[in-house]
């Protein structure tokens, strides 16, 4: 394995796990952050000539702490002592990288009431899961340098408080958890989503959101919504197989080859949906989870119930009115026949929210369609192909825009 390779493996792999055990000791993301990349930078220099060390992790970790140590001496801080010698202990065992607690930690940390609200989900995308701030700004509709600012802030923040590094308490647990499993839930989305910057061939984000769902879900038997969000994205990973055709074209849910779906993880994610109803409990995720499976229950009943997904859809949406959800409620109507309803719920929609939102003009579109719009429907197209970075996603919407160009030449 070539030198350059490891270390992106290593990238790939541990980012998140080794920057929670550095802000473990330090608590200072942004020098953490800062170390971290030093040892990367390391790596590329010295692997290549001293070998790729046996365990690069543990290798990549000393260095960073080495680096934070240095980095505290130059400035002098008082307690630079005390500090040092939690950064240097244990800093050669590479047995610490396997335990998982500490980017759990990260993540509370992240979410603690004095971060502002709406950065505490792109700021765990960041320090946990590796994400830039362009990826986290696509996500979240924000320009990039604006982003960064407030992540800046964010850090800043949390190393002048001197926030805690630790889980919350029982009584705290649930304020922040709605933040830690929205940041597991975007993570998994910019690898479904292909937000601009991602790499949609790569399953690292989607390994990372699953492998901390099903952690929460360790940590927290009793709460419902972790197990909604784990079974949410299993159902969606079990389609995977099915998005793509053999020459890499995108294919819509409603014809997918559904002897592809993964039906090990549908029995497991209904296996938690059923586990977390028993609490008797609403929760976003357990609504969208059994959204997901009435689509799981096509290739048993050959069709899909959907004056089922147009209930649930509804129960959503009075629970989480986001932009999201509206519009996801709107494509189900129009699955369901029902256009003009569907045209209803989009038109109260804020325009500054959907601007840049491609979902929303692809589901305009098709209900524009649907209602006999098409000229209007033409134009929602060209909006959709232009916000679309997919390619193969949108070379099916430009076939669609030619299949409502061709039926409107014939009226």
């Amino acid at each position: 394995m070539s030198a350059v390779h490891a270390a992106e493996l290593a990238a790939r792999d541990a980012y998140g796990r080794l920057l929670a055990l550095l802000v473990a000791r330090s608590r200072d993301i942004a020098a953490s952050e800062d170390a971290l990349s030093e040892a990367f930078v390391a790596a590329l220099r010295t692997w290549p000539v001293d070998g790729v060390p046996a365990n690069p992790q543990a290798w990549l970790l000393t260095a960073a702490r080495n680096s934070l140590h240095n980095a505290r001496r130059h400035q002098g801080v008082v307690d630079a002592s005390a500090a040092d010698l939690a950064l240097l202990q244990d800093e050669t065992a590479p047995e610490a990288l396997s335990v998982p607690d500490d980017r759990l930690k990260l993540l509370f940390v992240c979410a603690h009431p004095a971060i502002d609200a709406a950065v505490r989900t792109p700021l765990m995308l960041q320090t946990v899961l590796g994400l830039n701030a362009a990826q986290i700004g696509a996500a979240f509709l924000v320009a990039p340098a604006t982003m960064g600012q407030r992540l800046v802030r964010a850090k800043a923040k949390i190393r002048d408080a001197a926030l805690r590094f630790e889980l919350p308490s029982a009584e705290d647990m649930p304020e922040r958890l709605e933040d830690v499993l929205a940041a597991v839930y975007a993570a998994y989305g910019t690898s479904w989503d292909a937000v601009p910057g991602a790499d949609t061939g790569q399953h690292d984000l989607v390994d990372e959101a699953l492998f901390l769902g099903r952690l929460i879900v360790a940590l927290l038997p009793d709460e419902p919504e972790p197990r909604g969000l784990l079974a949410l994205m299993l159902h969606c990973e079990a389609r995977r197989p099915a998005r793509r055709a053999a020459d890499g074209s995108f294919v819509p849910l409603d014809r997918q080859d559904v002897r592809l779906w993964r039906r090990d993880l549908i029995v497991e994610a209904e296996g938690l949906l059923i586990a977390a109803a028993q609490r008797g409990i609403f929760g976003r995720y357990q609504c969208e989870a059994a959204i997901q499976s009435v689509h799981a229950q096509r290739p048993i009943t050959g069709r899909t119930n959907h004056e089922a997904l147009t209930t649930l859809y509804g129960l959503l949406a009075r629970h989480s009115p986001s932009v999201g959800v509206l519009v996801a409620q709107a494509a189900a109507m129009v699955e369901a026949g029902d256009p003009a309803h569907a045209l209803a719920v989009l038109s109260r929609l804020s325009p500054a929210d959907v601007t840049g939102y491609q979902p929303y003009w692809v589901t305009l579109a098709h209900a524009e369609t649907a209602a006999g719009h098409r000229g209007s429907a033409l134009q929602s197209l060209e909006r959709a192909i232009g916000l679309t970075e997919d390619p193969a996603v949108r070379a099916y919407l430009r076939t669609f825009s030619s299949h409502v160009s061709q039926v409107d030449k014939q009226r």
